[in-house]
């Protein structure tokens, strides 16, 4: 078969060798560190996807429009048993059924067209990893060169590859001959250092998966990795970090145009400060608004952006971002220097304060609150966001409380302590703020109440950033324990007090004590935390 011509350093193999390497013995033509005009190409004579107005790619990923974390497993292996969180997110496979999956997955792509991006995780020199992406698909592999970093070509020259990930979307497990759950797998081999994707189009397994692997080599180094977007302001050390879950508002207000843009989703805080995991966003596309979110809807719209799942018109092809037909997790995948004065490289210092992102669908929280040292670590664990019915099918009317353990129990292949412990350690050295941030509803819980605006969150975010909020008088709420500045400039007071902002306050009552007490029965699994962070949590 043709073997595709594209520059390499003298060092680097051939196409046909990396993958050859891998164990793919007649593999059709590869295409290898493709640019995205090349890829482009592929994408659109190979039916793949569809160029939107503007410029971006619009793909579609059928049935899988999210992650399929009951289909992740991990190999039982000597060196690293003793260290896995066993459990839902974390499930044990062989080794021998992962060496026939692999050989399978193998044999499925021999013949077959395939694209190597050789990319790096992790900006800070110190701690990255080399990793090779081989894909069934020309938009995977753009979508994976667009949210890893970017070697430069004299990095290309000597690249190593530390992990290799093949990710074969037509692929079908067999749940009893591969010890899997279904015909989607996501197999992680530590020894081998080896990620197999198969049996879902969902591009954001790929990014996933890195993180979970440098979830599990860093803590190990001292090094905090973390969910979490981040920017700065004038000076290096004007840092904040956003934790939260999907629809929290990590993304939008990490692009703060009054500030710069260092990542928005994986980082990495080593003794030498903050570090992206990544060279590109992920943001939820899904109704962006050109008001309070310019940079990232502009991003939307422009060349080499990958869309995924976004409708788009057949005859004008303009991306209708207000639509959620075809799932309401919408996403665009683009480089991070598509946002305007982005840090590039991603490398500042230490953080001055810390958010804790809660879409408290229930409408409890409060807009903002201070943390001590222990609740940081309590609401840390807890990881709570809620979900309503428009953000996951087979939902009903009522919110649903989601707790996911340090705002990323998905990609936790240790336990949740051992983040939580490396966390308060750091923020205890730098001396770090802490503030819980309800981005969800205010005035009744959803369907009653209405989104906390943008704007305002912002404001609050600013004013602890700046340290009006710091100097604020503040009261202890009752049902949560939190401390609640009565006084922002900028903000009326009627706002920060949720209670007051429901029209009957009895029911709030009802409300708030409902939620304290499903933070309390989440908590009971971490059995073996301090009895003052316990003490921590709501009082409920």
């Amino acid at each position: 078969m043709a073997i595709a011509d594209v520059p390499r350093g003298a060092a680097q193999p051939s196409p046909e060798e990396c993958v050859r390497q891998f164990g793919i013995d007649r593999p059709g033509l590869v295409r290898s560190n493709l640019s995205p005009a090349a890829l482009y190409e592929e994408i659109v004579r190979r039916g793949e996807a569809i160029v939107a107005d503007g410029g971006a790619i619009n793909a579609r990923t059928g049935q899988h429009t999210g992650r399929s974390p009951a289909d992740k497993f991990v190999v039982r292996e000597p060196d690293s048993y003793d260290h896995i969180w066993w459990g839902p997110v974390n499930n044990p496979l062989e080794p021998g059924r992962f060496d026939a999956l692999r050989r399978r997955m193998l044999a499925y792509l021999d013949g077959r067209q395939l694209y190597v991006q050789d990319l790096f995780a992790g900006a800070d020199p110190r701690y990255r990893i080399g990793v090779r992406v081989v894909c069934e698909y020309a938009w995977h592999s753009l979508f994976a060169r667009n949210l890893l970093l970017r070697p430069s070509h004299a990095e290309l020259a000597d690249f190593t590859a530390d992990w290799t990930i093949i990710s074969a979307p037509h692929f079908q497990a067999d749940p009893a001959r591969d010890g899997v759950r279904s015909s989607t797998v996501i197999a992680l081999s530590f020894a081998q250092r080896t990620i197999l994707i198969g049996g879902t189009e969902y591009a954001g397994e790929i990014k996933k998966s890195v993180f979970t692997v440098l979830n599990y080599l860093l803590p190990r180094q001292g090094v905090m990795s973390m969910h979490c977007s981040a920017n700065v302001g004038a000076n290096d050390y004007d840092v904040a970090l956003f934790f939260g879950l999907s629809g929290t508002g990590k993304t939008t207000l990490s692009a703060d145009p009054a500030r710069r843009l260092v990542g928005d989703d994986e980082h990495g805080w080593s003794d030498q400060g903050v570090f992206n995991f990544e060279g590109g966003c992920y943001a939820k596309a899904i109704r962006l608004s050109p008001t309070y979110e310019p940079e990232i809807y502009a991003a939307t719209r422009r060349f080499g952006t990958v869309l995924e799942n976004v409708v788009v018109d057949p005859r004008t092809r303009e991306a209708d971002l207000d639509d959620e037909s075809l799932t309401e997790n919408t996403r665009a995948a683009y480089p991070v220097d598509f946002i305007p004065g982005a840090v590039i490289p991603p490398v500042v210092g230490h953080p001055r304060a810390i958010f804790f992102l809660a879409a408290d669908a229930f409408g409890t929280l409060p807009p903002i609150a201070r943390l001590t040292p222990e609740q940081a670590m309590y609401y840390f664990l807890s990881g709570y966001t809620a979900q309503v019915a428009g953000t996951e099918r087979g939902l009903g009317p009522e919110p649903k409380a989601i707790f996911s353990a340090c705002f990323a129990h998905p990609f936790l292949p240790l336990h949740a302590t051992v983040y939580a412990e490396l966390l308060g350690a750091k923020m205890a050295r730098h001396h770090v703020r802490c503030y819980l941030v309800n981005t969800g509803w205010s005035g009744g819980p959803y369907g009653v109440g209405s989104r906390m605006p943008i704007s305002l969150t912002r404001e609050l975010v600013r004013a602890a950033l700046d340290g009006r909020l710091g100097r604020a008088a503040a009261r202890q709420e009752p049902f949560f324990g939190l401390h609640v500045p009565t006084t922002c400039p900028g903000v009326p007071p009627g706002q920060l007090d949720p209670r007051q902002t429901w029209p009957d306050k009895a029911a709030y009552d009802v409300q708030a004590r409902r939620l304290a007490g499903m933070f309390v029965a989440n908590f009971e699994q971490f059995g073996d935390v301090s009895e003052s962070i316990r003490r921590a949590g709501p009082i409920a």
